[in-house]
């Protein structure tokens, strides 16, 4: 019996018993589940986790009301497959959904359709960036693809509308719209809210375009790294020196059309659904910083740390947005009583670069993008940290597991629900596989993957390369010396080995299994 059976049982035959058969006679409620997933938020810009860059009071309330875990990671760092991986509580090579250039099979088992024959109600708002349409939901508003930061196409049910405003603004009004008007309010729900924020390229709401204009923030101590000894890093495509586009990126298309660079046309357009009352403002914000950023002529270091700090200050303003509509959607839930009988998570969909290593974006292995952050607010539950190893395939079972579910044998991730109620497990995993699939792609991410332990962490880099990377992290936390071949790391580097070896096994990641030496 695995650890998400066991805990699950007790789990299950309390909540279905006292949960959905005590709704049917109307005298109380199962737990609902709201879950709120960004894209691309870095757990270094939320000041539950680390408050030098920006304050977070609306995400923190979360963590102050609830759990906060401090060693939560994904499984595949990249927007469509880590969804894929949160739906199915699979890893990628068996959920299907291994890049950005998949479609995900609807067809599948996923933890919504569970939901919905144990009586749930379910609904998803926002971002997909799943290709195929929504299953098991009772309810879908979803943006177009990437979606736009500004009067963004929905697609509601099949059926393609228009909205008007800001997408963080008018996602977080249709999660509300739909608590309020659109939901079956005789059942319990899970309303998955995921935000297109801060995704690339980072848009403003236009009321927070001056936050942080004098903020100088200052460099990553390895901003400058020099990849020594790691051959793969040394190889991406996405630098903020080299690869941060000046127009696409920093907004610096400049009326004359004097500034060009590689993704100018994309840039050029980014604002097309712009209202002119929109662009007026947008254009009053930007076109002095344009002037100046054309007077001043930078070239070398001090063109990048330029780029790195302008780069801050949308992404910081963007998630000032996420955080004031985080508040929004609690302050409902308390206004309407719902607040105490709902678990309130906040995650995204994985970490980010804030200039580590030099790079924005994310992909890697590397803790920054690996990491992401985990905020669980359970009424009843465990208030403070929570040190214990948990991935985002664990997050369909957790929520089974709340709503009284059986968790199906074939999903890869386990319940962390007895870590939420403050429960002992001691036999709690003790290491994570990570597999990254795509590509040839943008940023050159080569393909990899590894496992991490408490301390260490291996990986595998496979395909047109081969090489290993051994890091320390108790004594490397920011993995910049590659130990893998070092003398007096054989006996290590053999253990890791067979703990990958054994990983592969247990979730059959048969494929990856053949690049091993």
């Amino acid at each position: 019996m695995t650890i998400s059976q066991h805990y699950s049982k007790v789990s299950m035959l309390i909540l279905a018993a006292a949960g959905l058969t005590a709704c049917k006679s109307g005298q109380e409620q199962p737990m609902n589940i709201l879950y709120i997933m960004s894209d691309d938020h870095s757990y270094q810009t939320i000041s539950a986790y680390d408050d030098h860059l920006i304050q977070t009071p609306n995400i923190d309330r979360i963590a102050n009301e609830g759990a906060r875990f401090t060693n939560s990671f994904v499984a595949n760092s990249i927007s469509g497959p880590s969804r894929a991986c949160m739906l199915t509580g699979k890893h990628s090579h068996a959920n299907g959904f291994t890049d950005n250039a998949s479609e995900f099979d609807g067809s599948q088992q996923t933890f919504p359709k569970l939901l919905q024959q144990a009586g749930y109600e379910t609904a998803i708002i926002g971002k997909w960036h799943l290709t195929s349409a929504p299953t098991g939901f009772n309810y879908s508003e979803i943006l177009i693809g990437q979606g736009d930061y500004y009067n963004a196409p929905f697609i509601r049910n099949g059926e393609q509308i228009t909205s008007e405003g800001y997408v963080t603004d008018v996602t977080t009004d249709k999660a509300i719209d739909w608590l309020e008007n659109k939901r079956d309010k005789n059942k319990p729900f899970c309303l998955l809210l995921h935000h297109k924020a801060p995704h690339r390229t980072w848009m403003p709401d236009l009321q927070d375009l001056e936050l942080f204009s004098d903020a100088e923030f200052e460099l990553p101590d390895n901003f400058y790294d020099d990849y020594a000894g790691r051959q793969a890093a040394a190889a991406q495509e996405m630098s903020i020196d080299k690869d941060m586009d000046l127009v696409y990126d920093l907004k610096l298309a400049d009326k004359e059309n004097t500034i060009h660079s590689r993704l100018e046309t994309a840039g050029r357009n980014m604002n097309n659904n712009m209202t002119p009352e929109q662009r007026a403002a947008w254009d009053k914000h930007y076109d002095p910083i344009i002037a100046d950023f054309k007077k001043a002529n930078l070239s070398g270091k001090a063109l990048a740390e330029w780029k790195y700090r302008q780069y801050l200050r949308d992404y910081l303003r963007v998630i000032h947005s996420v955080d004031r509509n985080i508040g929004r959607i609690l302050q409902y839930l308390e206004e309407n009583g719902l607040l105490e009988n709902t678990m309130v998570v906040y995650t995204s969909d994985q970490g980010f670069y804030m200039g580590e290593h030099g790079w924005f974006d994310k992909r890697f292995m590397y803790e920054e993008s690996f990491r992401t952050p985990l905020l669980v607010r359970l009424p009843g539950g465990k208030k403070g940290d929570i040190d214990k190893m948990v991935q985002n395939i664990d997050y369909g079972p957790t929520i089974l597991d709340l709503a009284g579910v059986e968790i199906p044998a074939d999903m890869h991730g386990v319940s962390f629900l007895p870590l939420l109620r403050g429960e002992d497990v001691p036999e709690w995993r003790t290491s994570l596989y990570y597999h990254y699939y795509e590509y040839p792609a943008e940023h050159a991410v080569k393909r990899h993957y590894g496992i991490r332990t408490d301390r260490y962490k291996l990986i595998h880099f496979y395909n047109d390369i081969d090489c290993w990377e051994l890091y320390d992290l108790e004594n490397d936390p920011k993995e910049m010396h590659n130990m893998y071949g070092k003398p007096g790391t054989e006996e290590l580097t053999q253990e890791l080995k067979k703990q990958l070896v054994a990983l592969q096994t247990q979730y059959a990641d048969t494929n990856a299994m053949q690049y091993n030496n």
